[in-house]
């Protein structure tokens, strides 16, 4: 794979993230199974480029990330999913801007590590979501 064609395609970590919702959407909008099945067929196919190619190295840091950033968009997606239902409690909007925070320095530590550009638009959690906060060591 050459980069001299790439000018602004998606990084490893936003193909990753790309892989877990369309992962979460195969599983809960059962109706276009086939068609999530094969986007993450091709993503798969495009990590599989990235990381042949780049000998990016993969390690029990970006294992870590890859985890919280599937959880992160797990949880969102539920939380919206029920704030539109009208259930308000526990779903708070806030909350999925602060944890779309956490996913943003997940795939920043995924990049920290195979390389790549980064995203610096972090936003941190509000005082009251504080046990959301990953650790990081």
């Amino acid at each position: 794979m050459h980069n001299d064609k790439r000018k602004y395609l998606p990084t490893l970590s936003e193909l990753i993230d790309r892989l877990s919702i369309a992962q979460l959407k195969e599983v809960f909008i059962s109706k276009h199974k086939q068609e999530y099945a094969q986007e993450m067929s091709n993503i798969i196919h495009d990590i599989d480029l990235i990381l042949e190619h780049n000998d990016a190295i993969i390690n029990a840091k970006v294992i870590r990330a890859i985890v919280v950033l599937a959880q992160m968009n797990l949880h969102i997606w539920h939380n919206e999913s029920n704030y539109r239902k009208g259930i308000k409690d526990g779903n708070d909007l806030e909350l999925t801007h602060g944890l779309n925070g956490i996913r943003n320095t997940a795939k920043n530590k995924i990049q920290e590590i195979v390389g790549g550009r980064k995203d610096y638009k972090i936003d941190c959690l509000a005082a009251e979501f504080e046990d959301w906060e990953i650790s990081w060591k």
